[in-house]
Formats: structure tokens, C-alpha cells, sequence
């Protein structure tokens, strides 16, 4: 029987269209790209100069990442200034896929001349970037919060063109209210929702994501843990189980995105790496376990909601390692898979919540792919225990006596927990 009536499935739906799009590289180095290919648009000539001022989680998030298609270049100022010089402004996250080589020559001179400055912004919002574009006597900025795209102000030569505001202290704000969701909810439109409604975006799902693990597993990039792991497989010093497999699948798509690789991914809250861990164990299962396309669809569609509902708590950028909310999705996802009741999978999700919800995000980097692989290895374990009847029991920790509290508690955790701790791990990354 399904729970949720009309208007809360055309919502939940619209939730999940909003959430799982399509992006190149590393969506933090991209949505500054995006910010000043926008700028250069309104200011509707080249660049002169560009300013960029980021929020610290930006660029903890941007610093140390590979740029992809800068010929291997890192950092905030070569996703600047590509998107300020050969940016397609209307193509959202894909922003700079289609720069060329030829076209690095003009932005290694451009950031060679110093015309690109870099600042820390003062407020306190996780999200916030703020580009301004300078040429001749005129200058553009325009201003993003709380998600990669929302544009909020745009001012030309003192002028405002757009000022869309929202509220700097919830970074929900811009987007559907999130509070309609609940596992049980999750659980019931998976079960009986008409596939058709879900299955073309979970088809890009499974074809974006299943390429760039293919990639990670083919080709070198950064630690390579995925392709690593494989090795082992097949030296026989890792067993070949479905546990190996999909974490080794799975990270080799974070190390091919991490590492530069110009293939979209398809991102869930934001992120890509969050994308990538909520599909990829999946769609290795389903794919090794031999289950239809449905099947892959309805437990895909567990795990992204499943990711958007715990990451919602969590705040789109903290100190809380994204990937561990993406994790414990999974844990679901794959006990829905195994035939479990809602109650064996708020049990799975509450067990790998309990079990990694410590994991700190030290900003995207090659090490993005080994924690995505310790973070399945623990969706595995939290969907086991849940089989056999076993979950983490509620006061232990922060574990409450239902999935939703506990949900409730990770954000607690992450929002105001780990402020400090957020604040010390970009003091010790800019010191390095």
C-alpha cells in the first residue's frame, strides 16, 4: 500500500529532480566557473581582471582538486579564470566542458599576469561565492549562496540586475521544502511508484556514473584505491565478493573525478562524489547479482532520496564527510534490494550512520576516493546487520530510538558539532 498521496509524490519527485543533475568535475572548482562565465556574460566583454571571494568551505572544498580539461592545473583560480574566458554560461555544471587545450595557452598567460585575485569572504555562510569581472571602466559581480547555481545578485557598473534574497542562516532556503521527506515516505513511492516516472534519470544515473568507474578502474589517477582493490581481486588476496567489488567500483569513479577526468558524473545534494557513492555500489550489484533495470531504478531512487533526507540535516557543505550520509543510503538501498521490510532498512541506514558518522571532510581531493571506499565497505556491514535482525540501539551514542531522530542528531552533529572542528581543518589545510 502506498503511503504517499498525489501532491507529495509530485513533490518527492520534483525533490529528486532538483537534487540529481548532471556536472564535470569537482562541483566546487565548477560552480566558481560557472559564477565567472556569468559575470563575463552580463559584462558582455573579456576580462580585464577577476576577483573571486569564496566562503572557507568553498575553499577547502576547490583548492586542492584537479580542474578538468586544464591539462592537470589545480585550484580556485584556474576554474575562475576558465569560466571567465571560455565559460558557456548556460550550461550549469558543465560550464567549462568544453575547453580546449588551445584555449589553456590564453588562461595560463591571463593567470601568469596576476589578473586573478583570490579571498576569503566574510560571513558565515558553508556555500558563498562572489565573482566580479572587471574590464576597461565597468565591472559585473554576481553572488551565489547556498547551492552551486543560485544566483542571488548580480551588479553592473553599481547597478542591480537581479537580487533574488534568501535567507543566509538556512541554506534549504532556494530550494523545495526537504522536511516533507522520510525514510517510510522513501520507502513506500519505491515500492509502488510508476517506474516510467523515475526511469529516465536513473538510466543517466546508471550510464554517467558506470563510465567514469570504468575510467577510474582503466586509467591512472590520483591514489587509483579502486583500481588497487581490483588487483588485490584478482591477485587473490582480496576475496571476490560483492563488497570488494562495489567498493572498488565505486571509488574508481572518485578517482577518476578527483583526478581530473573531464566525464560527467550525475551529482545527488550537490555533489558528485555524494552521486557517485549513492549509485555505483548499486548499480555494481544489481549489474553482478544480475537484477533487472527496475530493480537498479526503485533502489537507486532509496538511496539518492535517502542521501538528499540525511544530507539536508547535515547542511550542504560542513565538516561531516558527505560521502558517510551517501553511505548509509546505500545500507538501505541494499537491504531494499535483499526484499527487507522499512523497518530492516531504517535499521541498516541507523547502523551505518552509527558506525561512520565521525569521517571529517578535509575538502576534495584524491583521498575523497578512499574514504567513498570505506564508506561501502560500512554500507555493507550496516545492511548485513540489519538482515539478521541486529541494529545499534537507541541512547547509544548518538543513536536515537528512531531512524528520523537520528537523522535529526547527524545534523545536530554536523551543523553544530563540528563548527569548530570545520574551522580548525581549513586552518591547518591553509597552512599547509
Amino acid at each position: 500500500m502506498n503511503m504517499v498521496n498525489q501532491k507529495e509524490e509530485k513533490l518527492i519527485l520534483k525533490i529528486m529532480e532538483e537534487e540529481i543533475v548532471p556536472a564535470e568535475g569537482c562541483t566546487e572548482p565548477i560552480a566558481i566557473a560557472y559564477a565567472a562565465a556569468q559575470a563575463v556574460q552580463f559584462l558582455g566583454k573579456s576580462p580585464e581582471k577577476l576577483v573571486i571571494k569564496v566562503s572557507g568551505n568553498i575553499l577547502k572544498n576547490a583548492k586542492s582538486v584537479v580542474v578538468p580539461n586544464s591539462g592537470g592545473k589545480v585550484g580556485i583560480k584556474v576554474a575562475g579564470a576558465m569560466g571567465a574566458l571560455f565559460g558557456n554560461a548556460a550550461a550549469d555544471l558543465m560550464v567549462i566542458s568544453n575547453v580546449t587545450t588551445e584555449n589553456m595557452k590564453e588562461v595560463t598567460s591571463f593567470l601568469s599576469a596576476e589578473s586573478v585575485s583570490l579571498q576569503v569572504a566574510e560571513n558565515n555562510m558553508s556555500l558563498y561565492i562572489l565573482i566580479e569581472a572587471k574590464a576597461e571602466n565597468e565591472s559585473v559581480s554576481v553572488e551565489i549562496k547556498h547551492t552551486h547555481t543560485n544566483i542571488t545578485k548580480v551588479i553592473k557598473n553599481g547597478e542591480v540586475i537581479i537580487d533574488r534574497p534568501c535567507n543566509d542562516d538556512d541554506f534549504n532556503s532556494s530550494l523545495i521544502d526537504r522536511s516533507i521527506l522520510s525514510i517510510d515516505k522513501i520507502y513506500s513511492l519505491a515500492k509502488n511508484l510508476d517506474i516510467e516516472k523515475i526511469a529516465p534519470i536513473f538510466e543517466k544515473v546508471f550510464q554517467y556514473n558506470s563510465k567514469i568507474a570504468g575510467e577510474g578502474l582503466t586509467a591512472k589517477y590520483g591514489v587509483n584505491i579502486g583500481a588497487a582493490i581490483q588487483k588485490n581481486i584478482e591477485k587473490g588476496l582480496y576475496g571476490d565478493d560483492q563488497r570488494n567489488r562495489s567498493a572498488s567500483f565505486t571509488a574508481a569513479g572518485s578517482d577518476a573525478r578527483m583526478g581530473g577526468s573531464a566525464m560527467p558524473v550525475m551529482t545527488t545534494s550537490g555533489s558528485g562524489n555524494q552521486g557517485m557513492a549513492a549509485s555505483l555500489p548499486i548499480i555494481k550489484y544489481c549489474v553482478d547479482q544480475g537484477l533487472g533495470k527496475e530493480a537498479m531504478y526503485r533502489a537507486l531512487f532509496v538511496s539518492h532520496l535517502s542521501t538528499v533526507h540525511i544530507k539536508t540535516n547535515v547542511g550542504r557543505l560542513s565538516a561531516y564527510c558527505g560521502v558517510m550520509t551517501a553511505s548509509a543510503a546505500v545500507s538501505g538501498a541494499l537491504t531494499f534490494l535483499e526484499g527487507g521490510t522499512v523497518e530492516n532498512v531504517k535499521h541498516a541506514i541507523t547502523n551505518t550512520l552509527g558506525n561512520v558518522s565521525g569521517v571529517i571532510c578535509d575538502g576534495a581531493k584524491a583521498s575523497c576516493a578512499t574514504k567513498i571506499a570505506s564508506g561501502v565497505y560500512a554500507a555493507f556491514d550496516g545492511a548485513m546487520l540489519a538482515q539478521m535482525g541486529s541494529v545499534l540501539q537507541g541512547e547509544d551514542g548518538i543513536i536515537s530510538n528512531s531512524v528520523e531522530n537520528t537523522i535529526k542528531n547527524v545534523g545536530t552533529l554536523a551543523q553544530v558539532g563540528m563548527k569548530s572542528t570545520d574551522k580548525t581543518i581549513l586552518d591547518i589545510m591553509m597552512e599547509n
